[in-house]
């Protein structure tokens, strides 16, 4: 195999079919079975959007209630999870956690070995109900503060902020939570989703999938870049009292700075994208009612001035992480949190995927090209 035919990060490789999501490059849409993700996120609940991607169609009233009913029913933290939790270290990363926890959930379930796509639905359903819990348990036992039980009364995301926090979240942050969990849960054959379909090709169970597609999503080059702009924002300096053109001059200086010195700067620039991320604009907008609920004026300062040199620079825009980041921020989350965040959001997408590739499965095994030594014998 001639050097030529190595596609390095299989940049550019088709390899296989999906109906789940595309991103339309006539108009720059990424499409959830067909509909663009910004109408979904300004119109839809994250649990409509869940059974889309499962399904194939928005659900009937019916099929909703009974989704809902089933999730309400499923929040508490399994009692097994919690104790594997309390095991690990405070100073581990939460993402250590969000796979341990999937990885126990897996064990303890009882169709775990069950591939049938009845189980495998029933899976998906479970994960997405449990794993809110995780992510809010964990933020709160590295606060020292006590679990918070879940509220059958609150939908996903009004639940999700309840338990993380301990208070009811106002209705603008649960819309811009709600909108953050939708634009999160799909992306085609990025690099998690794709780790999930090679585990899942090999015959295994669900919950390995999903774990090895945390193991990828932990990736500062993946899922950890919306807390690796958290971080810049940290590294220049969040000054509440500063106004908002002074944040940006400051932000602005930052980046041409960092780009002086080669540095790499996180949240910019997509492979599948050539005109921008199709996400961010209804992300920004999110991010913007934040602002403004928070009175946050200095966020934006950093947040514009940081585009601004960077497209000056470059001409390389945002991707989805950039303003999700600062979002999950003033909500109150602690930046370590963000990725799992982002896994509760992506199971969605991953157990689509899961179900997508077993139904039509065939063992996704490249093959490589060899550059060693040639081949040598023993003296």
């Amino acid at each position: 195999m001639s050097e030529e035919e190595v596609r390095k990060g299989l940049a550019g490789v088709i390899a296989d079919y999906t109906a789940v999501s595309k991103v339309n490059p006539e108009s720059n849409s990424l499409l959830y079975r067909g509909y663009p993700v910004q109408e979904l996120a300004a119109q839809k609940s994250f649990e409509e959007v869940a059974l889309l991607l499962w399904n194939g169609d928005l659900p009937t009233p019916t099929e909703l209630a009974d989704f809902e009913a089933f999730e309400r029913a499923n929040r508490a933290l399994d009692v097994r999870v919690k104790t594997a939790i309390d095991l690990l270290p405070l100073d581990c990363h939460p993402m250590d956690v969000g796979r341990t926890a999937v990885s126990v959930l897996g064990a303890a379930h009882p169709q775990a070995e069950d591939s049938s796509p009845e189980a495998e639905l029933a899976k998906a359903k479970s994960l997405f109900a449990q794993f809110p819990a995780v992510v809010a348990y964990d933020q709160r036992r590295r606060r020292n503060l006590a679990l918070v039980e879940p509220r059958a009364d609150l939908n996903y995301s009004q639940n999700f902020l309840w338990m993380s926090f301990g208070e009811e979240a106002a209705p603008e942050v649960v819309d811009a939570f709600r909108v953050s969990m939708v634009l999160y849960a799909e992306h085609s054959f990025n690099a998690s989703t794709f780790t999930a379909r090679v585990i899942t090709s090999t015959l295994s169970d669900l919950h390995s999938a999903v774990t090895g597609a945390i193991g990828a999503l932990k990736g500062p080059l993946h899922g950890g870049a919306n807390e690796a702009v958290m971080h810049t924002f940290d590294e220049i300096g969040i000054r509440k009292e500063e106004s908002r053109e002074e944040a940006a001059a400051r932000a602005k200086a930052w980046m041409e700075d960092a780009l002086a010195q080669k540095k790499k700067v996180m949240g910019f620039g997509h492979r599948v994208y050539k005109h921008g991320d199709s996400r961010v604009p209804t992300m920004k907008g999110a991010l913007d009612k934040m602002i403004a609920y928070f009175d946050r004026p200095e966020m934006l300062g950093l947040y514009d001035g940081l585009e601004q040199a960077m497209d000056e620079a470059k001409a390389i825009k945002p991707n989805l992480d950039y303003p999700a980041g600062p979002t999950y921020h003033l909500m109150g989350f602690d930046t370590d949190m963000f990725t799992p965040i982002f896994i509760a959001a992506r199971i969605t997408g991953w157990t689509a995927h899961i179900m997508e590739q077993r139904a039509a499965n065939s063992l996704i095994r490249p093959l490589s090209a060899y550059n060693g030594v040639d081949e040598r014998h023993l003296g």
